[in-house]
C-alpha cells in the first residue's frame, strides 16, 4: 500500500491515509479479532477437539484394563518355582494346574558339529567337485543314518575354491548347518556345526570329487576322509521317575501347560511347583483402578470452577463432558448376580472420600483389607468381574463396564460424534473468517486505489494554484 505521507505532494503528510485505511480495515474484521470473535471461538474449539482427544485415549486405556478382567487369563494366573534355579527353570501359562513334580537332568541336548582332516597348503584351492548336504538322524551302533524329509543341499566347488570359499557358499546356501575355519599348526580344517540341537537335527555330509575317486586323500574328498564326528543329542530326564525326551533343553510339552528348561545335569532331584497366583488379579484391579482415576481427573480439571478467580475450566459447563463423566459414575453403581459381592465395594474397590471437609473427588482405591478378604473365595471375586461361567457377556461389573466403553468408542459413539461436531464448526469457522478476510482486502484496495487517485488529483491543483499565485505575483509587478 502506497504511503502517502511519503508523497511529499497533494495529501502529503498532513493527512495519514495509513491509518485510514487500516481503521476502515479493521472495523471488516471486527468479527474474527474481537473477544469472543471468529478467531478466538476457533482456538477454543480446537482446545476442545485436543481435551476430548485426550479422553478418549483414556477411556480406551479404561476399557483396556477392564478387559484384563473379563479375559480368561487374567484369572487363571499362576506361578512356577524351581527348587534350584540354576540347574532346571520353569515358566507356566495361566491356566496351568497346580501341582508339584520332580525333575533330574541327565544329559542336555546337543548339535552335531564335525571337523575335516588338515588340508596343506592353506589358502590352496581345496579340488573341484559337488558337495551334499542332508538333515536327518544318525541312529545305532555303529551310527547309520537316516535322511529327513527336507531335501538335500547340493554345492558345486570349483577347481580355484579354497576352503573359505567353501565355508561361505555352505553358508550361504540355506542349509541347516554353519561351516567356519580352523587354522592350528598343521594346516586347514572345515569345521560344522548343527544350526538346531536334537538327534533330529543331525546332518550327512558327502562329496563328489571331480577326480573320480571319492575316498583318497587328495582334492575335494579330504573334507570327508579323516573326518571326526560329535552326534546330536537330546535332552534327556525324568520328572518322578517316568524318563522324557526333547530336542532342545526345554521340556515344553511333558506337563500340560509347564515348560521346565535344563541348565544343567543333576542326579539330585529338582522340586518344581506351579501354584495359583492372585497378585495378579490384584494388579488388573489396581491397573482399571488407575485408569479410571486418571480420565476422572481429567474429566474433573476440565470442568472445575476457580471460586477465587471467578472463572471456569475449558469445559466447565460443557453438557457433553459432563454426561460422559456421569455415565462413568453410574457405570460404577453396577450391581452384579445374587451372590455376597455385588458391588464394588464388596471387593475393596472404594470411592477416595478424602478426610474432614474435603470433598470427594470421584476416585478410586483399593482397600486391600477388604479385597484380601474377598480373594479368600477367589471364584467368587471372578464371577463378580466376569459373570458366572454359564452366564452371559454382561453379567459381570467388567464386562457391564467394558460394554459403556466400547459404545463410547464405537465407529458411531460417543466420541465420534463429537469429532463431527467440532470438525464442522471448524470448517464453518474457516469459511466465515475466509469471506471476512476477502472482503477486508477488497475493501483495502479499494480504498488504497480511491486515495491514490485523490492524492494526484491534489497534487494537480496544488500545481496550478502555484502557477496562478506566480502570474498573480508577476501581473501585480508589472503595474
Amino acid at each position: 500500500m502506497a504511503s502517502f505521507s511519503s508523497l511529499g505532494i497533494g495529501l502529503g503528510g498532513n493527512v495519514d491515509v495509513n491509518g485510514l485505511i487500516k481503521a476502515s480495515v479493521d472495523a471488516v474484521k471486527l468479527p474474527i479479532t474481537k473477544t469472543g470473535g471468529l478467531a478466538q471461538q476457533a482456538a477454543l474449539t480446537k482446545a476442545k477437539v485436543s481435551a476430548f482427544g485426550q479422553f478418549k485415549s483414556m477411556v480406551s486405556t479404561l476399557s483396556d484394563s477392564l478387559g484384563k478382567l473379563t479375559s480368561v487369563t487374567g484369572w487363571n494366573g499362576v506361578s512356577a518355582t524351581s527348587s534350584k534355579s540354576d540347574v532346571v527353570t520353569v515358566s507356566a501359562v495361566g491356566g496351568a494346574s497346580a501341582t508339584s513334580f520332580s525333575v533330574q537332568v541327565q544329559n542336555l541336548a546337543k548339535a552335531q558339529s564335525s571337523t575335516s582332516a588338515s588340508l596343506q597348503p592353506a589358502k590352496d584351492p581345496v579340488g573341484a567337485g559337488t558337495i551334499k548336504l542332508e538333515v536327518g538322524t544318525w541312529a545305532g551302533t555303529p551310527k547309520t543314518f537316516t535322511a529327513g524329509k527336507a531335501d538335500a543341499i547340493n554345492i558345486a566347488v570349483s577347481a580355484t575354491d579354497t576352503l573359505a570359499d567353501i565355508a561361505g557358499k555352505i553358508n550361504g546356501s540355506g542349509a541347516n548347518v554353519t561351516a567356519t575355519i580352523l587354522n592350528d599348526a598343521s594346516g586347514e580344517r572345515l569345521m560344522l556345526r548343527s544350526k538346531s540341537t536334537g538327534e533330529a537335527a543331525g546332518y550327512q555330509l558327502s562329496v563328489t570329487d571331480a577326480d573320480g575317486t571319492q575316498g583318497d586323500n587328495t582334492g575335494l574328498s579330504r573334507l570327508v576322509t579323516g573326518s571326526t564326528t560329535e552326534f546330536a543329542q537330546n535332552a534327556n530326564a525324568t520328572v518322578n521317575g517316568i524318563a522324557v525326551t526333547s530336542p532342545t533343553d526345554a521340556f515344553a510339552d511333558t506337563v500340560a501347560g509347564v515348560t521346565f528348561t535344563a541348565k544343567a545335569t543333576t542326579t539330585d532331584p529338582v522340586t518344581i511347583t506351579v501354584a495359583k497366583d492372585t497378585s495378579a488379579v490384584k494388579a488388573n484391579v489396581q491397573a482399571f483402578i488407575t485408569a479410571y482415576n486418571a480420565l476422572n481427573s481429567a474429566l474433573n480439571e476440565a470442568t472445575a470452577y476457580d471460586q477465587s478467580s471467578k472463572s471456569g475450566a475449558l469445559l466447565q459447563g460443557d453438557s457433553s463432558t459432563i454426561t460422559l463423566q456421569n455415565t462413568l459414575r453410574m457405570a460404577l453403581q453396577s450391581v452384579t448376580g445374587n451372590g455376597a459381592l455385588r458391588t464394588l465395594s464388596d471387593v475393596g474397590v472404594v470411592i477416595d472420600g478424602g478426610s474432614g471437609n474435603v470433598t470427594p473427588n470421584g476416585n478410586l482405591r483399593l482397600d486391600t483389607t477388604k479385597f484380601d478378604k474377598a480373594m479368600a473365595d477367589p471364584d467368587a471375586v471372578k464371577a463378580f468381574f466376569r459373570g458366572p461361567d454359564d452366564g452371559t457377556a454382561t453379567d459381570g461389573f467388567a464386562e457391564k463396564f467394558k460394554g459403556v466403553t466400547s459404545k463410547l468408542l464405537d465407529s458411531n459413539g460417543f466420541f465420534a460424534t463429537k469429532t463431527k461436531t467440532y470438525d464442522a464448526a471448524i470448517k464453518r469457522n474457516e469459511k466465515d473468517t475466509e469471506t471476512i478476510t476477502d472482503r477486508a482486502d477488497r475493501m483495502q484496495k479499494n480504498l488504497t486505489d480511491r486515495y491514490t487517485a485523490l492524492d494526484t488529483k491534489m497534487a494537480g491543483l496544488n500545481a496550478l494554484n502555484s502557477y496562478i499565485s506566480q502570474q498573480v505575483t508577476t501581473w501585480n509587478k508589472s503595474r
